[in-house]
């Protein structure tokens, strides 16, 4: 029996995404502002968090930035998730 892979904590997984942002910043920055975009990451509030924090890893705020969309679609599905009880046993799957 395979145990199952301890998850990430939160900060690895933000260090990690900080990394591979860093690594998009240098290397392919359109792919980054595709992504972005693809994920919903409003540019209005991440220019200004990039304005006021000049002296902080770009990254990493971006990073963050990934984390918290992704979150916040994650509790959107859960609150607006169907259980199936409303649904005519007739019309269900």
């Amino acid at each position: 029996m395979d145990t199952p892979k301890p998850r990430a904590s939160r900060e690895e997984v933000l260090e990690a995404l900080a990394a591979e942002v860093d690594r998009l910043i240098v290397d392919d920055f359109q792919r980054l502002v595709a992504m972005l975009y693809r994920l919903d990451i409003p540019e209005a509030r991440l220019k200004a968090l990039l304005r006021e924090n000049p002296r902080a890893d770009a990254g990493r705020l971006i990073a963050h930035l990934i984390l918290e969309r992704q979150e916040q679609k994650q509790r959107s599905r859960e609150a607006t998730r169907s259980d199936g009880t409303d649904i005519a046993d007739d019309e269900r799957w």
